[in-house]
């Protein structure tokens, strides 16, 4: 390709062009066709009679749920609060009931509703919906958590650029540390948002704040000691983690039995789903499962800090290097002010421009 310049925009087109493959396989495989997949449902009773039933619901649904029978209605709530069920069904001729928690998932209820209404039908009554764990007025999908997400997200990748390529002149220890300052102002901007301004977290609102510092750290160091690495790309890459598998996996649309066996198994581990599980077991569960969802977020971090760190012994021999050509590039004792001396204008110009329009490529984005 003869212009550098027509050649120079094609290259940096690429990163948007497979953001755009990317997303939308991710959000579409995500999204589009959630259906129920071994979705974790009760039936209440004891006895033959209540086995039966259950028997009769599994076959009826196949692979699409779960069936379990628990004796008691009580017992059919402590599941529900500690999120082990979606949904849990009481027969009756009379008053048929099904039990759920709105507050774990929304869409969920929503489902397990769609699966048990024609079952009350059949046994002549209308069914009766009770929510054991509904979530706050101010937030009445329980959804707000994911858009918190989001915005601690974006806050966090997006900074990733101006620590690594802006600052690339400086330590990693400094740039490590700015990153943990950034981290607090995030999740300080999530917690204002979270709780004063939109009124999502009536209470624990600085349990609220230390996961979303435990999310944004993890993601900002992982980020400025991949940017040693991977340079312009890092940006591809902060959006593959962070959006494409993240959101999609975080559980704050639809919880994983309503995803395929993908989007499923990374809930289980991914950063996203500990920072919306974890706050949402802060709120609304009594801090059922807190600790799992806090460890995950811990390991995460220690990701981000053994990434700078390996970044830190990269760059070692080469600000060596740097020091040592730059010594040596000092002139000699007697050398008139005219004197030629070698620079290094034109590189050092072109990496600021690169590093400009790697700024601007993140957070145009």
């Amino acid at each position: 390709m003869r212009s550098p310049a027509l050649r120079h925009v094609l290259t940096h087109l690429v990163t948007p062009l497979l953001m755009c493959i990317g997303m939308g396989l991710a959000y579409m495989g995500a999204f589009v066709t959630p259906e129920p997949h071994h979705l974790p449902v009760a039936i209440v009773g004891s006895g033959p009679q209540a086995k039966v039933f259950a028997q009769t619901v599994k076959d009826t649904a196949g692979d699409r749920l779960d069936v379990r029978t628990v004796p008691t209605r009580a017992d059919a709530v402590g599941l529900l609060k500690s999120r082990e069920v979606t949904g849990a069904y009481v027969p009756g001729a009379k008053a048929p009931e099904l039990m759920v928690a709105t507050a774990a998932s929304d869409m969920g209820a929503t489902a397990v509703e769609k699966v048990f209404t024609p079952v009350a039908a059949k046994e002549g009554a209308p069914l009766k919906v009770t929510d054991v764990a509904a979530p706050v007025a101010d937030d009445p999908t329980g959804q707000g958590l994911f858009f918190l997400l989001i915005a601690l997200s974006i806050g966090s990748y997006a900074s990733v650029a101006a620590l690594g390529a802006g600052g690339a002149v400086l330590a990693m220890r400094v740039r490590a540390l700015l990153a943990l300052g950034v981290s607090a102002v995030v999740s300080g901007i999530g917690a204002l948002l979270a709780g004063p301004v939109f009124h999502l977290a009536h209470h624990d609102l600085a349990g609220v704040w230390g996961m979303a510092w435990l999310y944004s750290a993890g993601i900002l160091l992982i980020g400025v000691g991949l940017h040693t690495f991977l340079k312009r790309w890092t940006t591809l890459t902060m959006m593959v983690l962070f959006v494409m598998l993240n959101f999609t996996s975080s559980g704050g649309l639809f919880r994983p039995e309503l995803q395929n066996g993908f989007f499923g198994t990374l809930h289980a581990f991914w950063n996203g789903a500990g920072f919306v599980e974890g706050v949402r077991s802060l709120l609304y569960f009594d801090g059922d499962g807190l600790a799992s969802d806090v460890w995950t977020l811990v390991v995460w971090l220690l990701v981000g800090l053994a990434a700078t760190g390996l970044a830190a012994l990269y760059e070692r021999p080469r600000r060596a290097r740097h020091a040592a050509a730059a010594a040596g590039s000092t002139p000699a004792p007697g050398t008139t002010a005219g004197s030629p001396e070698p620079v290094a204008e034109p590189d050092a110009d072109r990496a600021a421009r690169e590093a400009e329009e790697e700024v601007e490529e993140t957070v145009g984005v």
